[in-house]
């Protein structure tokens, strides 16, 4: 999908237009991901929110059967936006971090600590860094 913006907007405006562009690509391709990975580790997801979130990739409500997705996922490469998937729908079988999570997600997705990694090299949103 092609993103156009008048010439004459100004930049807080682009910048709407370019973050909500974003968040409508992520919202088109999670439940894609979320319909792929269901089956494969047993879980429904009820809902999935796309936000801003300044210092985390996604986070999960087990309760509710919930994800939420850090907009900004959309600018980083496709394989990462599906290991946070996967990580978070993991969350949804076991909250913490523990030896059984990592089994879990050594089963579902055995390259998930390279897309970890990847994800980790990269930040997770720009603000305007004085440098």
């Amino acid at each position: 999908m092609r993103l156009q913006i008048r010439p004459a907007s100004g930049s807080g405006r682009k910048q709407a237009i370019l973050e909500a562009w974003y968040r409508e690509r992520l919202k088109e391709a999670v439940p894609v991901l979320i319909a792929k990975w269901e089956p494969l580790i047993g879980v429904k997801v009820e809902r999935f929110f796309v936000q801003r979130m300044k210092t985390k990739w996604g986070s999960c409500s087990p309760g509710s059967k919930s994800i939420r997705l850090n907009a900004e996922l959309a600018k980083k490469p496709p394989e990462c936006l599906e290991y946070i998937v996967v990580h978070e729908m993991v969350h949804l079988l076991e909250l913490s971090h523990n030896n059984r999570f990592i089994t879990l997600m050594d089963r579902f997705m055995p390259l998930w600590r390279f897309y970890k990694d990847e994800l980790n090299r990269l930040p997770v949103r720009h603000e305007n860094w004085a440098y």
